[in-house]
């Protein structure tokens, strides 16, 4: 990242001194900025204000439909009354006036995700969406559409060492996600092991 701050740096720089060495009369004092005709400064824009937050643990407990052992493990990682064991990820997906939510329910110790469900708002309140209990899987949002990463496990693997993953996008459609397309990923057995010896002549 430093190199390529340091690069864009040195791009701009070197458009400035082009400008300044260019046949012309180079850069021109023209005064302090103009921000309207009637010489005021233009506001700058406010900053939006951030969307309203939901207790994501609250939503889950309450849910009926969410397996117990999940809702087993909701509860606090630490001493912090924040540290509840889930990623709460907020956005557009089904056109309920506000941000649905997408809950995703963690392991403490490895956060590794054991379900994911998604919230859409229904007046005041909120229903459930989606639901995956599964081992471990997580759920996004890229733009409108619901992206969901499934770990794959062969009779061999390890917890730590999964054989590839499902990843599975979803959208919106006719009071329902409905499936538009499906990627599997196999990970490389190589990885994280010792390289051969070489041949002995």
């Amino acid at each position: 990242m430093a190199a390529l701050a340091a690069l864009g740096v040195s791009g701009l720089l070197g458009g400035f001194v082009a400008s300044c060495t260019s046949q012309g009369t180079g850069v021109r004092d023209e005064g302090p900025a103009r921000g309207s005709a009637s010489g005021e400064e233009t506001p700058s824009a406010s900053p939006s204000p951030a969307p309203p937050r939901v207790d994501a643990v609250r939503l889950l407990m309450d849910d009926p439909d969410i397996d117990p052992e999940v809702k087993e493990t909701l509860r606090l990682c630490t001493s912090d009354k924040d540290s509840y064991p889930v990623d709460a990820i907020y956005g557009n997906l089904t056109d309920g006036g506000r941000d649905d939510v997408v809950v995703n329910v963690l392991t403490c110790g490895d956060a590794v995700s054991i379900g994911t469900y998604v919230y859409r708002p229904e007046g005041d309140d909120y229903t459930n969406a989606f639901r995956s209990d599964g081992f471990p899987v997580y759920a996004e949002i890229d733009r409108r559409e619901l992206v969901v990463t499934q770990q794959v496990y062969s009779d061999e693997d390890p917890v730590a060492a999964p054989s590839g993953e499902d990843v599975i996008t979803y959208r919106w459609k006719s009071g329902d996600f409905v499936e538009q397309g499906r990627v599997h990923n196999d990970y490389s057995k190589a990885v994280g092991t010792e390289s051969a010896s070489p041949p002995r002549n």
